[in-house]
């Protein structure tokens, strides 16, 4: 049973492309991921040491990366109370045939769209009830 969305969020499109990489777990995380973008998370488990930040800044390695992510920034900050932000935009992504990637912060959450579909997600949010500002 699918569910009326009824929250209505603003959200920013980000300019830049961005990319995620995974390294060893065991690697320090690499100068080029520490500088401060706009955006950039480092998220270290027991199996990989993945790193999201702007494509630009990621250096060509051999190691797996997926270009080309575009992100959109909830206007935050957020509650952890809040229930059913990241449903309320999966969900009519996913029934659009949009897969996402997304992140938190202690303040708001980020969702990521492949760049060569990042207007259709947009016309799908708003098409949901969602604010989009493209700056």
């Amino acid at each position: 049973m699918a569910l009326e969305n009824k929250l209505r969020l603003s959200l920013t499109l980000l300019p830049e492309r961005f990319a995620i990489c995974r390294l060893p777990a065991s690697m320090p995380a690499p100068h080029w991921a520490l500088e401060p973008y706009t955006f950039c998370s480092i998220c270290r488990t027991d199996r990989e040491l993945s790193i999201l930040c702007p494509q630009s800044a990621v250096p060509e390695l051999d190691l797996p990366t997926e270009r080309d992510w575009m992100a959109l920034r909830v206007a935050g900050p957020l509650s952890f109370s809040d229930l059913g932000i990241l449903a309320s935009i999966a969900e009519p992504l996913a029934a659009g045939g949009i897969s996402i990637m997304c992140t938190s912060t202690f303040d708001t959450d980020y969702f990521f769209v492949k760049a060569d579909e990042h207007r259709r997600a947009i016309e799908i949010l708003e098409a949901s009830g969602h604010a989009v500002d493209r700056q």
